[in-house]
């Protein structure tokens, strides 16, 4: 990466400024706020951190727990008390919760939506945003903390599926130079909290409400807990030998989530998702993961969200035709 981008980059902040970086918790969006947060680190008067989802997941908390992360609930902050906004591995339109935020400066590796920021660095053939912003401290020639280069690690190596889903040369050279500095017991530690015991009544829903056809898997499983448990299963179904595509749905809230995996050798995951969802709410991914997360009052003037079945037939109805 060149000086001149960094240097574009420190630019946009001076040392009165508090930095508010809000963040959906998961391992990419922690570690890229963790490395903003030492990049900035003495060149503003404060900075931080603040979760705008219910950290349930336990691969999450106990990256949180394990690495010494300090984020807040955003509920618990006043945005007045900032001067500045920086978004890491999202964009305005990724969730609702973003919209009370304008931010300043946006580094992220999702499609470009085109919002207007002072500052922006998208590069969606990225694997993860981790690797981005590791460019920005090696070129600020910072000596990486265990913790942060643990981080980086957990978080290049999640979000590329250990280098299963999209990635480029610079993910895999970020993952080298991360390697050596990581921590990999507490990599290890990260990794085995990611199941729940009380996760494991939802497989057997998923697995009774199943719907196979031409390579792709549908569940429906109702009301959860946590979208955590939808993702967990999307990616238990994509392992099955002649799945395609695994697409998992579930209220949680007022919301309909809906995941999507495929392995993306001929479709777009998240395209499919935007074109099934956008028009009701936000919807969109990379080419082999994608979300949709839609509200119940919009669906209930197109279905009986009481009925199970037909919340699980609607979507399906939304989605055909559209991979």
């Amino acid at each position: 990466m060149s000086k001149k981008k960094l240097s574009r980059f420190y630019e946009q902040f001076t040392g009165e400024d508090q930095v508010l970086i809000p963040i959906i918790a998961d391992p990419d969006a922690i570690a890229s706020a963790m490395a903003v947060k030492r990049l900035l680190w003495r060149k503003t008067a404060g900075i931080t951190i603040a979760h705008i989802n219910t950290i349930k997941r336990p691969d999450n908390l106990a990256m949180i727990r394990l690495l010494g992360v300090k984020s807040v609930p955003v509920k618990e902050i006043d945005p007045a008390k900032f001067t500045k906004t920086v978004l890491v591995d999202a964009q305005p339109n990724h969730n609702e919760a973003f919209s009370k935020f304008n931010p300043d400066v946006i580094i992220d590796h999702h499609p470009d939506s085109d919002a207007e920021v002072e500052y922006q660095d998208i590069r969606p053939k990225y694997g993860a945003t981790a690797s981005i912003l590791l460019e920005y401290l090696k070129t600020a020639k910072i000596k990486l903390s265990t913790r942060l280069a643990t981080a980086l690690y957990y978080a290049i190596r999640t979000d590329t599926d250990n280098f299963n889903r999209k990635a480029v040369y610079e993910d895999v050279r970020a993952f080298q130079y991360l390697f050596p500095l990581a921590n990999i017991q507490i990599v290890r530690k990260i990794e085995a909290a990611e199941m729940r015991p009380g996760f494991l009544k939802f497989f057997k829903t998923a697995i009774d409400n199943r719907k196979k056809r031409k390579g792709w898997m549908f569940s429906h499983l109702g009301a959860v807990p946590s979208p955590d448990i939808l993702v967990i299963i999307a990616d238990f179904f994509l392992r099955i030998d002649d799945v395609n595509w695994s697409i998992v749905s579930g209220t949680n809230g007022n919301k309909l989530i809906v995941i999507f995996r495929s392995f993306g050798y001929r479709r777009n995951a998240g395209k499919v998702a935007e074109k099934a969802f956008a028009e009701l709410g936000s919807a969109g991914g990379h080419k082999s993961a994608a979300r949709a997360e839609i509200p119940l009052s919009v669906i209930k003037e197109n279905v009986d969200c009481q009925a199970e079945n037909k919340v699980a037939n609607w979507i399906i109805s939304k989605i055909h035709g559209k991979r």
